[in-house]
């Protein structure tokens, strides 16, 4: 028994690390677009959210219940050291994302983990098909489809019911919106992710005997929970921040406010359905939607596709680690003791790898370098170039292709601006705000 109790304690100290690099893992969803448009300063951003997902983890118990008792067969033999090996499996594949700044899902990644660790150790009855089909697999696919289409029917109608209104009388407006909305998107975020965590524990401590099976989690469950996903909330990932918000589209604050919006409606609603989805799908979701919906903006495909790379990996990866984790922990107490040092070696490896080109609060806002135009974006801005007066961005070739055609003369030899004008007649100016020197 003390061994048990050893264990599952072991087990408890690994669910909150978890939980930990899931809130800065996470930070991204909620503040992103509020950092990247300059509504909050970083620190005061990342703080915010940390406290409204402590708040939000107090909010419901459903998601945990489907933790705890939905996915995985509570009643099939499991043993802490399975748990333990799949919290290992997601912990590595969340901060292997995180190094290299793609917001994949942490919650799937628990999934994975948990679900490969099962399989290896009591096989196929110790999962619940049916339920990773309709509660995991299902809102996966639709969840940023949703949020997607919300944030861009919401970014056009934002930008219709404001074109005639002077963009510096709507700025204070969009700022306070987009605060309020990021508020909403952390405290939907604590009632989504700290349950995962919660209920991950809860499992332990049935399988333990603790508490019997099917019970709710334990207040004590519950705070230390909020407690370690706000702590990493407040540290900030900044590198997946960076990513989310200048990697997949450029950001103004009427998108922020819409994408914000649309995401915190749609994670509420599966919160309160005990639909376990990912969060960082939901958000990336949004602000792609919220690219599409206005005028002139354009997705970065090529990151989206990272991104979108990422998440189909996200599942086998981590239950690829978590099943050779649950092998070797199987192997007895040294097993679970190699499991560990292990863990914390590919952990400190990854750790000391970020630090060769850190990303904090000082340089969050720099963006990534620039990328290649597309097929698909230089169509998109043929067909709905940005409105009139609109400065392009600096490293925007399609713009500087078009200003090269401008500049060029006809077969009379006059420059194209300057035909049909009388030669008194100074050329009109084009409406780019600046030409780059190559």
């Amino acid at each position: 028994m003390e061994h048990i109790t050893l264990l599952i304690g072991i087990v408890i100290v690994t669910a909150l690390v978890f939980d930990f690099t899931n809130g800065f893992h996470d930070t991204a969803n909620a503040m992103a677009t509020t950092i990247s448009t300059g509504a909050l300063r970083p620190r005061t951003a990342v703080a915010m959210s940390a406290v409204l997902n402590l708040v939000g983890a107090f909010l419901s118990v459903e998601v945990a219940k489907t933790i705890s008792g939905g996915i995985i067969d509570e009643s099939a033999g499991i043993r802490p050291e399975v748990i333990f090996a799949g919290l290992v499996g997601a912990i590595v594949w969340n901060l292997l994302t995180w190094l290299a700044g793609l917001p994949s899902s942490s919650s799937h990644a628990l999934f994975g983990g948990l679900i490969g660790a099962t399989l290896v150790s009591v096989g196929t009855h110790g999962v619940h098909g049916e339920a990773v089909v309709m509660k995991v697999l299902i809102p996966a696919v639709a969840a940023p489809i949703v949020a997607g289409l919300a944030a861009m029917a919401a970014t056009r109608l934002t930008y219709r019911l404001t074109r005639n209104r002077d963009e510096a009388d709507t700025a204070k407006g969009y700022r306070a919106g987009q605060i309020a909305s990021a508020a909403l998107v952390s405290l939907a975020h604590g009632t989504n992710d700290a349950q995962k965590t919660m209920g991950v524990i809860t499992l332990a401590l049935i399988t333990g005997g603790v508490v019997a099976p099917h019970a709710d989690p334990p207040l004590w469950v519950i705070a230390s929970a909020g407690l370690a996903i706000a702590l990493g909330t407040y540290l900030g990932g900044w590198r997946i921040i960076r990513t989310m918000g200048k990697g997949i589209t450029d950001i103004q604050p009427p998108q922020g406010f819409a994408a914000q919006t649309g995401a915190a409606a749609t994670i509420l609603a599966s919160s309160h359905l005990g639909f376990a989805l990912s969060t960082t799908q939901v958000c990336s979701g949004s602000v792609m939607g919220s690219g599409l919906g206005r005028k002139g903006g354009v997705v970065r495909w090529s990151t989206a596709g990272r991104m979108v790379l990422a998440w189909g990996l996200t599942l086998p990866a981590a239950g690829l680690v978590a099943a050779g984790a649950a092998f070797l922990a199987g192997q007895g107490d040294w097993g679970v003791a190699a499991v560990a040092v292990l863990g914390l070696g590919i952990c400190g490896a990854i750790w000391a790898a970020s630090r060769r080109k850190p990303v904090d609060h000082t340089n969050v806002n720099d963006g990534p370098a620039a990328e290649p135009v597309g097929v698909v974006t230089a169509a998109l801005r043929t067909v709905s170039p940005p409105p009139a007066g609109q400065p392009a961005p600096a490293d925007d070739p399609v713009a500087d292709t078009a200003a090269a055609v401008a500049d060029a003369p006809d077969a009379a030899g006059i420059p194209a601006q300057a035909s049909g004008t009388d030669s008194s007649t100074p050329p009109a100016p084009r409406p780019r705000a600046a030409t780059v020197s190559r």
